[in-house]
């Protein structure tokens, strides 16, 4: 046995633990430097931020290691950029592994050769159209960082394009001019953030320096010192070396726009200096590349750090998660076993337009909505602040008097039916007194009532004609006026608020036949002669009905030198309809109210005020003040407005003042709050109100929503038949999706979607299409041509409509779809959209479809290329030239469709597609039945799918499913008449689609967006020579 030198091996032990200790550390770092490259990074924690939040200080998806000093560090990389890049392919092309894969990784060791002529100026990239102020909002640009909408230049890191809602990122290196210590700031408007890193790596950017976060905070150009977060710590540099440095700029619609970044070094009183030409030089030179070259844009922390958050709960119900967005995946049974579950019939609805004529564009107003089970959450609830459309009432309706019409205030005891009473008693005097005779009414002349001012507006602003009242004021005799002659007259009808009561209980004397009803609701009033005799006191007063003003109603300025009057009490609430309590002025007051009403309405005068006979006199009620109840403080803030300003009271102002300082808290009027009032409500269904008809005035609202016993109904229909057919083999687990197009002379069609568990087997998914089937309905023959009597005897013994299976109505899941695309000097949106179509391929594992893209001579980027190099199952490259043709280029990509049976989709080059789109296209297109028209949400400025706020496209038809021969049938695509145009091609197409005979299927899809995108050099309308120069 050989000698062991145990001995040796005890005294060197911690030699051999540090060298076992040091092996171990070298494999580890061989094990994360092979996963580094390929893009795949240990995620680790190192603590905290000095925010609070966590950090992670290691390399990111895009190979780019996180700082610790940074605010955040996140992963947001898309999921279509987790997998590595094969070898052996350009090393310029985005995604050079397919689209979905990342562009070869700009480590932070592998930065461009730098030369001399690169000193003077720096790279700019800008990105056109994002609104937002803060720099967060630029880093949720789809397109950010590596497709900018420019790339230039720029000589000195001071910047102002004069131009709005826009993002700008400047990078490249600063040389000192000497060692030391130096001090950076940033100013700008809006946000901006200043990144340097210590040495020249990309990697290393630290964010030194920035102006605010929120978007609100600005500065006046060259004020580097407003805020503290401007100025950045000193940080040694050496003049020997260079230094890379990112500035991100995000200005929105308002204020000057400008960005600049000064330095100085760390004395005392110098001040900071815009850095100029001689300090600065480019990171790489982009002159010579193309669009979709990106390997050579440095990834950095500022590229990544401080962008859209995951969001612990979505801000719209539309993000939730729903079974519809992934039962697609679910394995579907077989159409041929459920052919025998139904009766075969007839398909044929009414509202078919088969060789119907109809205008040009009229096809719009025949396309019907379907309904849904459950909801789908596609209404846009987020967005109804601004937007209310859902609701049936106007938006001036709304914003004047909101939804008190569905509240019922609840009334405190006794108070119903006080209130009861007074409503019965309005304008009916029940003392015989009270009543004109007979023979006076007809001694007394119509001429002598007081008319209103036809003239005069009917709001709430211009106080009611009076007549004084009380111990020195009676009504002045009516004299005939200009107004007195007018005839016809036409009286109008009282409602009352909140619910519709009679006013008059009782009947007024009827008018002579030779007068009209008159234009004015007069109220006749009792005689004061008689009123005022303190000998024949009434008894109980009748207390004035609310709202209706007998009297003249005392304004709401306070009288600050009026006598004290002793306080009356209130049996009613001053914030209800009932709160306004009618008091007697004074003589002198009287007048002096008078005097503050409005413009064209005649004043007592002192001589009618002094007046003692009793005559009777009759006013109007103002029928906006019985229309409604007065809110809180409403009438009395119009009617201040409306008044005008006594003279006497407004050379007195300081005194009055002075006396109203002295005076009891008590003396003030103020509005009480009832903080106790309730109200009752009944459960409104708003879906009850919307009908199938195509609503182009509201785009926020969902799909039409369909009663869940309906929806069950027909499911336990056919769940009955399916288990008496099968044997009890299926089990209902949920119902997925229902939808309902409704034809009320026939039946309904459904489209059926349930997750099914088979005995003895997995989950399986129905979904198939059945018709209930309208009994003693006439249908029509197979072609719905000619239609045919329906059977004497129906199936069901008690008449209810039965299910059946409509002929010629089956969805087909293995058709091929051929999406089909016109593009043209769309670099960064054809590498999105390729992106996007490669990972719909291996989310759904789905490769039963087809890209095929129409080029009109793109300059900005090699469209064949992009596609050979992206991993799509299939794809059609076209090339045309001449200007941009949308028309053309459809019909072009159609005509390379070979297969008559397979599905066109006439797609946009700006969509975000949901992941079961090819499911929802192949469902709702039927050959010779249905087409499909999806509704799709237009996303706003500064909006993304993270963050959706826009609108449904209800009037857009741009997006369209329909099969290959259908498509031929009805014509094409008029490429005779939008020839230099679009727009209006699509509801050309949608008349002709009707007129053969089609149903058009329109469904808002959930996921299914526009994105915001900027317009400027779109698509040149005319090729010309040296445009791209002109441009630059």
């Amino acid at each position: 046995m050989p000698w062991f030198p145990v001995k040796k091996v005890r005294k060197q032990m911690k030699l051999l633990l540090l060298l076992l200790l040091l092996t171990c550390a070298a494999w580890l770092t061989y094990v994360h430097r092979s996963l580094v490259r390929p893009g795949r990074a240990l995620r680790q924690r190192l603590g905290y931020g000095r925010d609070g939040e966590k950090l992670t200080g290691v390399t990111d998806s895009r190979g780019v290691r996180v700082m610790p000093s940074t605010q955040r560090a996140e992963d947001s990389s898309e999921s279509r950029e987790e997998e590595q890049a094969p070898e052996g392919l350009d090393s310029n092309m985005l995604f050079p592994g397919g689209a979905g894969k990342p562009p070869p990784l700009n480590l932070t060791y592998h930065t461009p050769p730098w030369r001399e002529e690169f000193k003077g100026q720096v790279n700019l990239h800008v990105f056109e159209d994002w609104c937002g102020g803060a720099v967060g909002h630029l880093r949720r640009n789809l397109h950010f960082p590596l497709f900018p909408h420019t790339r230039t230049t720029v000589k000195k890191l001071a910047v102002s394009p004069k131009w709005k809602n826009y993002g700008l990122r400047i990078f490249g290196f600063i040389h000192p001019a000497r060692d030391g210590d130096i001090q950076f700031s940033v100013a700008s408007d809006d946000n901006s953030e200043f990144w340097l890193s210590l040495d020249e790596s990309p990697a290393g950017a630290q964010l030194v320096a920035f102006v605010g976060k929120t978007g609100s905070e600005w500065t006046a150009p060259g004020e580097f010192t407003k805020f503290s977060s401007q100025v950045s710590k000193p940080r040694r540099l050496m003049a020997s070396r260079k230094y890379y440095f990112e500035l991100l700029h995000k200005q929105d619609d308002k204020g000057s726009d400008h960005v600049e970044v000064g330095w100085r070094a760390f004395l005392p009183g110098l001040k900071f200096e815009v850095i100029g030409s001689a300090h600065i030089s480019l990171y790489t030179d982009e002159s010579s590349l193309k669009m979709d070259h990106v390997a050579h844009v440095p990834q950095s922390p500022a590229s990544h750090v401080g962008g859209a958050l995951p969001q612990e709960e979505p801000s719209a119900d539309m993000l939730r998660p729903d079974p519809r967005d992934t039962f697609f995946l679910t394995p579907r049974m077989e159409p041929s076993s459920l052919e025998k579950v139904l009766e075969p019939c007839a398909y044929a609805p009414t509202y078919i337009l088969k060789d119907f004529p109809i205008a040009r564009y009229q096809g719009l107003q025949f396309v019907y909505l379907s309904f849904v089970y459950p909801s789908d959450h596609t209404r846009l609830t987020h967005m109804e602040s601004d937007n209310k459309c859902f609701y049936r009432e106007s938006p001036l309706y709304l914003e004047r008097f909101g939804f008190y019409k569905y509240m019922k205030m609840d009334k405190e005891e006794g108070e119903e039916d006080e209130e009861e009473e007074l409503q019965r008693r309005a304008f009916l005097f029940l003392n015989p007194d009270d009543f004109l005779d007979e023979d006076e009414d007809e001694r007394e002349p119509l001429d002598s009532l007081e008319p209103t001012d036809a003239s005069l507006p009917r709001s709430r602003k211009t106080p009611a004609p009076v007549a004084p009242t009380g111990a020195a004021a009676s009504p002045a005799p009516s004299t005939p006026g200009p107004l007195d002659d007018q005839t016809p007259r036409h009286s109008r009808a009282l409602s009352w608020a909140p619910r519709p009561l009679p006013l008059f209980l009782g009947r007024a004397p009827p008018p002579r036949a030779a007068e009209r009803p008159p234009s004015k609701v007069y109220v006749t009033r009792v005689r004061p002669g008689q009123r005022s005799s303190p000998r024949a006191p009434r008894d109980p007063p009748w207390p004035p009905f609310p709202g209706v003003f007998l009297r003249p109603r005392p304004l709401p300025r306070v009288q600050l030198r009026a006598p004290p009057h002793p306080p009356r009490p209130q049996s009613h609430r001053t914030s209800g309809p009932q709160a306004t309590q009618l008091r007697p002025p004074t003589g002198a007051q009287t007048i002096r109210e008078g005097q503050t009403h409005a413009q064209g309405l005649e004043a007592p005068t002192p001589h009618s005020n002094s007046s003692a006979e009793a005559q009777p006199v009759t006013s109007f009620l103002s029928l906006s003040q019985v229309s409604r109840p007065q809110l809180p403080g409403e009438g009395e803030e119009e009617e201040d407005d409306g008044a005008p300003v006594d003279e006497g009271a407004s050379e007195d102002s300081e005194e009055e003042e002075e006396e109203a300082a002295d005076r009891p808290l008590g003396r003030w009027r103020e509005d009480a709050i009832d903080w106790q009032r309730t109200f009752s409500v009944g459960a409104m269904d708003f879906e009850l109100l919307r009908s199938d008809w195509n609503d182009l005035r509201c785009n926020v609202s969902g799909n039409l929503q369909l009663p869940e016993t309906e929806a069950v109904d027909v499911v336990a229909q056919y769940m009955e038949r399916l288990n008496a057919h099968h044997g009890g083999r299926f089990a209902l687990l949920r119902i997925v999706n229902v939808e309902k197009r409704r034809d009320s002379a026939r039946g309904s069609r459904f489209l059926l979607e349930l997750e099914l568990q088979e005995r003895g087997g997995g989950r399986l998914r129905l979904s198939e299409y059945v018709f209930l089937r309208l009994p003693g309905a006439r249908v029509g023959d197979e072609d719905g041509e000619s239609p045919e009597p329906p059977p004497a005897v129906p199936t069901r013994p008690d008449g209810r409509p039965e299910l059946c299976r409509p002929l010629r109505l089956a969805w087909r899941q293995d058709v091929m779809v051929h999406f089909i695309v016109p593009v043209k000097n769309q670099a960064r949106w054809v590498t999105q959209f390729l992106a996007d179509m490669a990972a719909l391929h291996v989310h759904t594992g789905d490769s039963r479809f087809n890209i095929i893209l129409v080029d009109f001579e793109s300059e900005d980027m090699d469209v064949e290329m992009a596609l050979r190099v992206a991993r799509l199952p299939r794809y059609q490259y076209l090339r045309r030239t001449g200007n941009f043709e949308r028309s053309a280029g459809l019909q072009a990509g159609v005509d390379a469709v070979e297969d008559p049976s397979s599905i066109v989709f006439l797609c946009d080059l700006h969509i975000h597609f949901p992941p079961n789109i090819l499911d929802s296209i192949r469902k709702h297109c039927v050959e010779g039945k249905l087409a499909f028209a999806p509704v799709v949400m237009r996303l706003g400025c500064g909006s993304s799918p993270r963050n959706p706020h826009g609108y449904w496209e209800v009037n857009g038809f741009g997006l369209f499913g329909i099969y290959k021969s259908d498509f031929d049938r009805v014509g094409g695509m008029n490429t005779e008449e939008f020839r230099d145009q679009w727009g209006g091609e699509d509801w050309e197409l949608l008349d002709r689609v009707l007129q053969a005979g089609l149903e058009v299927e329109r469904l808002r899809l959930r996921h299914f967006y526009h994105h915001y995108h900027s317009k400027r050099g779109m698509w040149a309308t005319r090729s010309r020579k040296g445009s791209r120069a002109e441009r630059a």
